[in-house]
């Protein structure tokens, strides 16, 4: 494996550990595709949501945007997800994490599952995650221990080695042979962390959990920043805004901005009984929209929601006022500033750029 140095953002080396060749039609035009894949927000489930994550693809029309697919977190239902907009496992070029929760993990185990099921010849994955990273309590935060352990559920069962007796041709690892594990150091500043042709994306580390980081995509038809669950360096008010200055950084110039979101009806002030720690690490949705508008953003889509839209409640939390809607949270975004399309997420729910 490469080692990745820090560098300017959109400057360096391609580091993409298989990166791939493809050519476009001198007449096709360049086009991005970016699906909501989950919007869960957090553990809960609310009407089948699958849980977060998000599909980017790159290409041109003579590829319906498809040469180049990348998948940025991997909640529950993930694979069912990618199956409904017709993209394979085995045709995802890379798999990002933001961090190590498993309300954006925990599909991973099926997706490599499948993909050892039925691709053990490869081409391999490459899972690009940040370094093990020490919380203050003195646990490790570890995407490298979660590729390489992430069959062994399987393998102790014994389900692994009846499916080798049934194929030996398949590896003996497991999923975990599938993965090529590119973990990047800590990232203060934007630093790319995969490339392949015309696609590039950075990565910056920020705050919610120890290891937390958010990512850039950037290719000839725009840009897209998956900001992730974070949130402002300061953990409670006061404070200028609860989102974070790294995401902002990173976002500068962007087309657009996918994250995670909390209504403010869930504040403290606001008598739900959501716990104020969980509230003040997330982003709401009027401070993503000022951030949206500093950073010249055509595009907001909102994922992760707490509440989802409809929810009587959050898990065991009350909504004050009732039930949010498509409207209680675009209104939000507004009251931030931002004038730019407003994308309330739902589960596929995809914009096309340009």
């Amino acid at each position: 494996m490469r080692l990745f140095r820090k560098m300017p953002l959109f400057v360096g080396l391609a580091v993409a550990a298989s990166a791939l060749s493809y050519g476009s039609s001198a007449n096709a035009a360049a086009c991005m595709k970016i699906t909501l894949t989950g919007t869960q927000g957090g553990p809960p489930v609310f009407k089948g949501q699958a849980g977060a994550g998000t599909l980017v693809q790159y290409g041109d029309d003579s590829n319906k945007c498809g040469a180049i697919k990348l998948q940025f977190d991997a909640g529950r239902g993930t694979t069912q997800s990618l199956s409904s907009v017709g993209v394979p496992v085995g045709k995802l070029n890379a798999i990002f994490v933001t961090h190590m929760h498993s309300d954006h993990t925990e599909g991973l185990t099926e997706l490599m599952q499948l993909r050892w099921h039925f691709g053990s010849g490869g081409p391999k994955v490459d899972f690009v995650v940040s370094e093990d990273a020490k919380s203050p309590r003195g646990h490790v935060l570890s995407g490298r221990n979660f590729a390489k352990h992430i069959g062994d559920a399987l393998i102790k069962s014994g389900e692994m080695a009846q499916r080798l007796a049934e194929n030996p041709k398949r590896l003996p690892g497991g999923p975990a042979d599938l993965m090529n594990v590119m973990a990047f150091p800590k990232a203060p500043e934007p630093v790319v962390v995969w490339s392949s042709g015309d696609v590039k994306v950075s990565a910056i580390n920020s705050r919610h959990i120890p290891g937390h980081s958010s990512y850039r995509v950037d290719t000839p038809a725009g840009s897209v920043v998956i900001g992730g669950d974070a949130g402002n360096d300061k953990p409670k008010p006061p404070r200028s805004s609860s989102t974070s200055q790294s995401v902002e950084k990173l976002a500068l110039g962007a087309d657009v901005i996918v994250h995670s979101t909390i209504h403010p009806v869930m504040g403290p002030d606001k008598d739900s009984g959501f716990p104020p720690p969980i509230y003040f690490r997330q982003s709401t949705a009027t401070d993503l929209g000022a951030m949206a508008k500093r950073t010249g953003s055509k595009h907001l889509m909102l994922t992760h929601l707490i509440p989802p839209m409809g929810a009587p409640r959050q898990g065991p939390y009350k909504i004050p006022g009732g039930a949010l809607t498509e409207a209680s949270y675009t209104s939000a975004v507004n009251a931030g500033g931002f004038t730019g399309n407003v994308v309330v997420g739902t589960d596929l729910k995809t914009l096309q750029l340009p």
